[in-house]
């Protein structure tokens, strides 16, 4: 995979708003606010044309300078994936760098991710699933191959729908 990804911002960087893309009315829909005191860490959504294991969209965290807005297209590359067990399903969400944003588009893997970033990243879900009920654990980080490889898997599943 070496084409951008194209990436759907649904909840924006420090929102606590959660929103999710309604593809029926084609329409970003607000789904609740957060009741956990965290905010996304990164700009949130998923890959278009790639789906997870439980038929839903892919998950995508982008690293983003400035929050963006629900609906905007990203263009990105994967650098890692964050594996997360909720209510025992193995779950990836893969962290992506915007393309044509400077401050990141030199980073490749998970190890250029600034360390504090990754830590926040877990600590989020961890949080804000928690305080929903959810048991959630983190299961690891994977690198840049493993992130392709997730993906790859993912467009593989949309192909098939």
């Amino acid at each position: 995979m070496t084409d951008p990804l194209l990436c759907i911002v649904e909840i924006p960087k420090g929102s606590r708003n959660k929103y999710e893309y309604d593809p029926d009315l084609g329409l970003m829909i607000f789904d609740r606010f957060l009741s956990a005191s965290v905010v996304f860490p990164t700009d949130y959504g998923f890959i278009r044309g790639a789906y997870s294991a439980d038929g839903d969209p892919m998950d995508v965290l982008i690293t983003v300078s400035e929050p963006t807005f629900p609906g905007c297209a990203i263009h990105t590359k994967p650098v890692a994936v964050l594996w997360l067990c909720d209510q025992d399903e193995r779950e990836p969400k893969v962290v992506c760098v915007p393309c044509g944003d400077p401050n990141w588009q030199s980073m490749d893997d998970l190890v250029d991710l600034p360390e504090q970033l990754v830590e926040e990243i877990a600590y989020f879900f961890l949080a804000y699933k928690r305080r929903e009920s959810h048991e959630v654990t983190v299961d690891g980080w994977g690198g840049a191959d493993e992130a392709r490889r997730v993906v790859e898997e993912g467009f593989a599943r949309g192909s098939n729908r």
